[in-house]
């Protein structure tokens, strides 16, 4: 166990999270922490060995993939019920936890999924101060089996067309149940639903902040690392950039970290970078042209998973090679999100769905003889940039966009050449100026071009052209897991259409994607 204050806080006044594969586990922990207080999350099958340690204020069972209807399905240890502090059931949580104090679980055949009216018929602790009595509010389901019948001691507190019993409260035991998701912003007044849990149910006090989380990384990295050097790939992004300064500052010289150009970078962003990181950590910084090697790697794919395994693979041989050269090196540090995690992989190890790989997370200790760092795993992306700001990044660093690590080669559907990725970096350029002359860009999560593999007849002067067409995308997000589209006027985008066909040669039609997530992703590859 790491020696520091903040683990000790928490060991008297924090909140488990008990994660049983949900997408939506950290958005419960990012609430509680938005409340100002220590928050950690631990898979469901290591519940017991942690508790064996730690005695948190409460606890909140998380939403999952799985039924509890069918066999070898994630149950709650038998240490969270008997340690007897404040309980929440979300969703799966919910229902693992009725069944196993002796209440029913059934399949309805009402399944409820997205938006949902729930009816509040009885008061409790949980809903104080945010419901009231025979009034109908919005929440956001997300199940196929409901509660049938309660434990002993529960009462209903409110219910929805598909689930009579979507929220139960045993004031006694402190106990509480909701079929729905408090933690999604869909869900009215749900985070004030958590706050109630958090401080007025658990007692929890005020602990918490981005200024104690980078103490806690501090030195948690200090213990892990000890006297070990640190290859970190800097790509000049937010995620990357906070993770290089946060190691600067726990281990000092034994940091090296290494900018691979991968020739899939914004318009002269490569030498932006060099500049800025040459002056913060000198000799430390190393700068590596491999964009021929990428390039060559790339040429005839067109399958966008394929592109990422590559680019990934790539720089793996790249950083090895690296690593050789400067001396012994035992860590690969790495930018990795939350939101990259449970879009990649199950959390907990649990039965949760692979929705796209990213070339950052999962595998690369097994392909490499360095061991993984990943210091902002547990972070969402607006949190990353505060923890930034605390560090003393340049501000116009820690506001750019979020840049997926594969590139623009993920904006390129279909092979990837030089001629396309200076046609984008160029439309991009554009766009992306365009929206800082109009003092839209700390409005905008998001905002890119993707130039697609489909050519269409335009006529440019007074000739026939036959040319690109390119995809115009900008979102508002919080975390990046939920967005919508940036509502534009019609002037600014015909004005950036008109100079993007006007400037850039090999593009003659410009379009503007309007899709939210969900339904679709925020880049398209």
């Amino acid at each position: 166990m790491e020696d520091n204050n903040i683990t000790n806080k928490f060991n008297s006044d924090g909140i488990l999270v008990v994660d049983f594969g949900s997408q939506y586990t950290q958005l419960i922990a990012r609430r509680v922490r938005e409340e100002g207080v220590f928050c950690q999350i631990i898979p469901f099958n290591s519940v017991e060995n942690y508790l064996s340690e730690n005695e948190p204020k409460g606890i909140i069972l998380s939403g999952g993939p799985a039924s509890v209807l069918e066999e070898e399905t994630p149950k709650i240890s038998e240490k969270i019920i008997t340690l007897k502090k404040p309980i929440l059931g979300i969703c799966y949580g919910q229902q693992t936890l009725v069944k196993q104090l002796g209440g029913k679980v059934v399949k309805t055949g009402k399944s409820e999924f997205g938006r949902a009216k729930i009816k509040v018929v009885k008061d409790c602790a949980l809903i104080s101060g945010i419901w009231d009595i025979d009034k109908e509010y919005d929440v956001w389901m997300s199940h196929g089996d409901s509660v049938s019948e309660m434990p002993i001691g529960f009462d209903v507190i409110a219910q929805t067309e598909g689930a009579n019993y979507a929220t139960i409260a045993n004031e006694g035991l402190r106990i509480y149940g909701v079929q729905f998701h408090p933690e999604v912003v869909h869900t009215v007044e749900g985070k004030q639903l958590i706050r109630n849990f958090v401080k007025d149910i658990a007692g929890c006090k005020n602990n918490w902040s981005m200024k104690s989380f980078s103490q806690y990384k501090i030195n948690i990295l200090k213990n892990d690392i000890g006297n070990g050097k640190v290859l970190c790939g800097l790509s000049g992004g937010v995620d990357s950039s906070v993770t290089a300064a946060l190691l600067d500052v726990a281990i000092g010289n034994q940091l090296i970290c290494v900018f691979v150009d991968h020739g899939l970078l914004r318009y002269k962003e490569s030498e932006e970078i060099s500049e800025i990181f040459t002056k913060r950590l000198g000799s430390r910084f190393v700068k590596v042209d491999a964009s021929d090697l990428f390039l060559e790697a790339l040429k005839g794919i067109k399958d966008p998973e394929v592109k990422r395994k590559i680019i990934g693979n790539k720089f793996i041989e790249v950083f090895e090679k690296e690593a050789k050269k400067i001396g012994k090196v035992e860590f690969l540090a790495q930018g990795t999100l939350y939101p990259d995690v449970i879009e990649s992989v199950s959390f907990s190890g649990g039965p949760s769905v692979t929705i796209k790989s990213h070339h950052n997370v999962g595998g690369l200790p097994e392909m490499m003889e360095l061991k993984l760092v990943e210091p902002l795993r547990e972070l969402f992306k607006d949190e990353v940039r505060v923890l930034g700001k605390e560090l003393g990044l340049p501000k116009d660093l820690i506001n750019r966009h979020p840049f997926p690590g594969p590139g623009l080669a993920i904006r390129i559907p279909g092979e990837v050449t030089r001629e396309k990725i200076i046609i984008l970096q160029s439309a991009d350029d554009i766009f992306l100026n365009e929206i800082k002359n109009e003092n839209l860009y700390d409005k905008i999560w998001q905002a890119f071009c993707v130039l697609l593999p489909v050519k269409s007849v335009g006529v440019m002067g007074d000739a026939r052209s036959y040319e690109n067409a390119l995809v115009l995308r900008a979102i508002t997000s919080v975390d990046g897991m939920t967005a919508d589209v940036y509502p534009f006027e019609n002037k600014f985008l015909s004005r950036v259409a008109t100079r993007i066909v006007n400037e850039v040669k090999g593009i003659n039609r410009v379009v503007y994607d309007i899709t939210s997530k969900p339904p679709g992703t925020i880049e398209w590859e």
